[in-house]
């Protein structure tokens, strides 16, 4: 089993203290890493620092061709980063070749839109001269990455840093560091100056404080909860940063009684069940109308119970286990509260007889506003159902949240539509069907963050802008 290193300065450093990664489909190790400490961290704010001076000032056509030689390493090792995937991740093969892929189109569709973007030129009013504005790279930015899509959150972050001529630290999640690491050994063997990427592995309790709170990076990023949003605030406050946080996600989905009701159960159970749930846009508070509450109730059952519980499979609907032992706690735990307050369970909410940490394929119908999970982001493959009519605000209850990242809507009726477009307070706002790509802007409102996550949106967050006046 082999143990993994953190990429400081072009070379792998590693520790005496081992941390063991934990494969959830069979609860047993799957890979070692070894951890960052305080004085790492510091040395990789330092070398990327220093890399920044030469990067910074390299051509897009010479970021385009070390970009493009990652990109072949990549697709050259493309079986065992995807084999690693599934083993740290428990996803299926479909779900673990999408994660890495992503990250392989982020690179190409970044340079690409470096290469698109234009110099702005400001009228001049009075005679004066010549105005326009110049983008040049913020320097250095820390990444902090969720565990749910580790390769994904990775190109998010990698593909327009390294278009834009910034370097990195990126700080993978503990429970899925493998396929990162491994990433990193290849970019290590690549002409990138040393120290333009930075990949720490550890503790984020340990190495955050450190990274957030020095002086060096100009951008904090980060793809995680809340609460970790807010932290990351709290440490960096040394100096003035600008941030990019895709945070925690409580989306609701409201299924009107003129919605096409077959299209709306197979979009939500293939989203929901999808990474088991654990994605920060999943279907979280399932409003339906009760002129068709039942008989959305006998479709959706019906697919529910399709699901066999399973990792690496793609043959069927296969419902991949949750990252850890403590998650799959946590989620039982919500189930039974539900049940407890009056929810009913339809079918699941109990661990699957199998090795790994599976939950059987959950629903629950007549949820109410008052359980946990309601108030909650589920991160987990939980169906919950509730009834509505004509006499609730439903676009109301559905904005009654702190979060404001996804939110769906199935109906024909354009007066609904026109609503949801100018009420729903959240980032994403999908009307029938469910579409994710990298050119759509993604991120969030409210307590789930700002900025924008993949689209051309993106690099604005990367870019001092100048605004150059010749007379």
């Amino acid at each position: 089993m082999k143990t993994y290193s953190s990429l400081i300065n072009g070379q792998l450093v590693t520790t005496d203290r081992i941390h063991t990664v934990i494969n959830p489909a069979t609860g047993e190790p799957c890979g070692n890493i070894t951890l960052a400490n305080a004085v790492m961290a510091e040395e990789a704010l330092t070398a990327a620092e220093q890399a920044s001076k030469t990067y910074s000032k390299s051509s897009i056509n010479q970021r385009a061709a070390l970009i493009g030689q990652l990109k072949k390493m990549l697709l050259e090792h493309q079986t065992p980063i995807v084999e690693l995937l599934i083993a740290e991740t428990g996803k299926t093969t479909g779900i673990a070749e999408y994660d890495f892929n992503m990250l392989v189109d982020c690179l190409d569709y970044f340079i690409e839109e470096v290469k698109r973007k234009r110099e702005t030129v400001i009228p001049d009013y009075d005679g004066n001269g010549f105005h326009y504005l110049k983008h040049s790279p913020v320097g250095v930015v820390a990444a902090f990455l969720a565990w749910n899509f580790p390769l994904l959150n990775l190109g998010y972050k990698l593909g327009p840093i390294l278009a834009t001529g910034n370097c990195v630290i990126i700080k993978p999640a503990q429970l899925t560091p493998l396929s990162t690491a491994y990433v990193g050994e290849l970019i290590q063997q690549c002409n990138f100056p040393d120290g333009t990427v930075n990949i720490l592995l550890g503790s984020a309790a340990e190495l955050s404080k450190t990274i957030c709170s020095s002086p060096i990076p100009r951008l904090l990023t980060m793809i995680g909860s809340t609460q970790a949003g807010l932290q990351m605030v709290a440490d960096s406050t040394t100096s003035i940063k600008r941030f990019s946080l895709e945070l925690g996600g409580n989306a609701p989905v409201i299924v009107f009684d003129d919605a096409d009701i077959e299209s709306a159960v197979n979009q939500i159970v293939d989203l929901k069940f999808s990474n088991a749930g654990q994605i920060c846009v999943s279907p979280n508070r399932i409003f339906v109308h009760k002129k068709i509450y039942d008989k959305f109730i006998n479709q959706i059952t019906n697919l529910v119970t399709s699901y066999r519980n399973g990792s690496g499979d793609d043959s069927g609907n296969i419902l991949s286990p949750v990252i850890s032992e403590r998650s799959l706690e946590r989620l039982i735990s919500l189930v039974d509260s539900a049940v407890t307050d009056g929810a009913k369970l339809i079918t699941g909410g109990k661990r699957a007889m199998r090795k790994g940490f599976f939950l059987e394929p959950t629903l629950l119908t007549d949820v109410t506003s008052d359980m946990a999970l309601f108030t909650e982001e589920i991160f987990g493959p939980i169906i919950a159902l509730m009834p509505f009519n004509d006499d609730i605000d439903i676009f109301e209850l559905a904005n009654a949240t702190n979060a404001g990242l996804s939110a769906y809507v199935f109906t024909d009726n354009r007066h609904h539509i026109a609503t949801a477009r100018e009420r729903l307070e959240y980032g994403n706002i999908l009307i029938n069907k469910v579409v994710y790509s990298i050119q759509l802007p993604h991120g969030g409102l409210k307590q789930s963050g700002f900025g924008k996550d993949i689209s051309h949106l993106t690099l604005d967050d990367l870019y001092d802008i100048k605004r150059i006046s010749v007379s």
